[in-house]
């Protein structure tokens, strides 16, 4: 980690218990800490407050575009030219390594079109089982056939939390299809060629889907021990 690296920082509020994510930058390094700047909810865009001693998981990307993660803490508040905040400096063992579009995979339906660039099929428009910074599984729709290790063009309609909805267009490979007697057929798509842009997105809306699951955990948790 490189001062200038940005940190995605995956807190649980002090008062909500709410699990939101924010960015901050690495502005100075010691020995023992990290000094980074106020951390920005992603969310809100504005500055969080987080008493010493809150706990965190955040991930960074190296200069190869690597994908890592650590777990630390907030040690104390301090002053470098701006406000500042002094973080527990991880361990080189605690830093773990990543496969950057494949760490955070969910279960979400989300619209999307699907289109053969050499035409072998109609396009047609589906939903998705599970989508990730790497690919997706859809449902196969009445009367489509596809095949495996055929190039397809997907259409995605990404519903943020924000309210805003995020267009992409994806090149993929159709990997894997499944189609057992009465069952949902669905197919795996890989993206072969996509954006830092797109994955991104597909990475923020997968990480907002995680705190929903989170969230939901923790209310069910809550009302078992009130019954």
């Amino acid at each position: 980690m490189r001062i200038g690296t940005t940190l995605n920082l995956i807190i649980e509020e002090p008062n909500t218990k709410k699990v939101s994510e924010y960015r901050s930058k690495i502005i100075e390094k010691s020995d023992k800490y990290i000094f980074i700047d106020y951390p920005i909810n992603n969310e809100t865009k504005k500055s969080g407050f987080f008493p010493v001693g809150t706990r965190f998981t955040a991930y960074y990307l190296d200069n190869d575009q690597q994908l890592y993660k650590f777990h630390s803490s907030i040690i104390k508040r301090i002053h470098i030219k701006v406000p500042a905040l002094a973080i527990s400096l991880p361990s080189d063992d605690s830093i773990v390594s990543m496969q950057r579009r494949e760490y955070v995979r969910v279960y979400a339906a989300v619209d999307v079109a699907i289109h053969c660039p050499n035409e072998t099929f109609n396009p047609f428009t589906t939903v998705t089982v599970d989508i990730s910074g790497g690919g997706l599984s859809i449902v196969i729709p009445n009367g489509i056939t596809v095949e495996e290790n055929k190039k397809v063009l997907a259409w995605i309609i990404l519903p943020m939390k924000s309210g805003e909805n995020k267009y992409l267009k994806i090149d993929a490979k159709i990997v894997r299809s499944q189609n057992k007697e009465n069952q949902i057929k669905t197919a795996s798509l890989k993206f072969i060629s996509i954006s830092n842009k797109n994955e991104q997105d597909i990475m923020k809306f997968c990480f907002e889907k995680q705190r929903e699951e989170r969230i939901k955990t923790m209310g069910h948790r809550k009302e078992h021990r009130i019954v």
